[in-house]
């Protein structure tokens, strides 16, 4: 079992303050994505692509329709399907989400969006379950490879949320998840003496780059980092500030860095750099990177 906590508190005092319905949980975690990381490598980078996912006849099992709570992404190598239940995970519910892994042909037709075909036929599936609190033998048998049809692993996550005499919210993660599940791309790489994730290093060249041409406009940048080479949509390698942010507001989704320490200011203009970067998209960045004399070695 992977153990993340998610939890910081200096002699404050904490009571329990859960979260009353789903759309709740759901909503927090729309809001705060690296919550559903799994672990520290292969399951760390996190997108939340979709929520609230109708499905033609999805609960096979019911013979009714189904929905999906959340569909996430973790890097460019896995979907996963996110079942929400505001109590306790029982062994009851990976019937229902098995239900929406049968499924992954119709969520992929008919979302077709959330992945890049022109790259690879399909992605890796797995499923997630989240809830206040999870049965033992559940936890047990999901720590020894507990998979569903077609071999697709299951995981798990609870979260408990406090509330502390500040005011302050905190919220406590336990994963499950087995150490044999794997597949993904996690390379790190060192730049400037700092190991970065695949996203982080975009980042951090891009800010080095702006840094050493203090004078260099938008239009400017645009050439030296041109769109194609992130690949996917309308994101780019960066974006002005307000168009990330309006990607934000109009999807619920973070695209970009767009928190005050990470945005970058130009001489006409404060970008946002895209954070959605991937096995498959990170060697044409790099080797960017690498024509403008930039030193990245891959980390260990």
């Amino acid at each position: 079992m992977f153990l993340y906590k998610h939890l910081t508190a200096n002699s404050i005092k904490l009571t329990d303050f859960p979260f009353k319905k789903e759309v709740a949980m759901e909503a927090y975690l729309i809001e705060n994505e690296p919550v559903l990381a799994l672990n520290s490598k292969e399951f760390l980078d996190v997108t939340i692509l979709e929520s609230e996912l109708s499905l033609h006849y999805g609960r096979k099992s019911k013979k009714t329709d189904g929905r999906i709570d959340i569909l996430a992404g973790y890097g460019q190598e896995y979907l996963a399907i996110v079942e929400l239940k505001s109590g306790e995970l029982q062994r009851k519910h990976v019937e229902q989400l098995e239900d929406y892994l049968k499924e992954k042909e119709q969520i992929l037709k008919k979302f077709s969006h959330v992945w890049d075909f022109e790259i690879a036929p399909e992605p890796n599936w797995m499923g997630v379950m989240v809830g206040t609190s999870i049965e033992p033998l559940l936890a047990t048998e999901i720590c020894n490879e507990m998979t569903v049809s077609q071999s697709i692993p299951i995981a798990a996550l609870t979260l408990r949320r406090y509330r502390g005499e500040d005011g302050q919210v905190y919220v406590v993660t336990d994963t499950y998840l087995s150490k044999t599940v794997s597949g993904k791309d996690y390379t790190k790489y060192l730049f400037n003496g700092t190991v970065y994730t695949k996203n982080r290093l975009v980042l951090a060249i891009v800010r080095s780059y702006v840094e050493s041409n203090p004078e260099i406009s938008y239009a400017e940048l645009k050439k030296v980092f041109p769109d194609e080479l992130q690949g996917r949509g309308s994101y780019g390698v960066f974006n002005s500030l307000n168009d990330a942010e309006k990607i934000f507001a109009d999807s619920g989704y973070k695209r970009h860095f767009i928190q005050p320490d990470e945005v970058i200011k130009l001489k006409d203009e404060t970008i946002a750099v895209c954070n959605q970067w991937g096995v498959r998209n990170i060697d044409n960045f790099i080797n960017k990177a690498k024509n403008l004399g930039f030193k990245i070695k891959l980390s260990s």
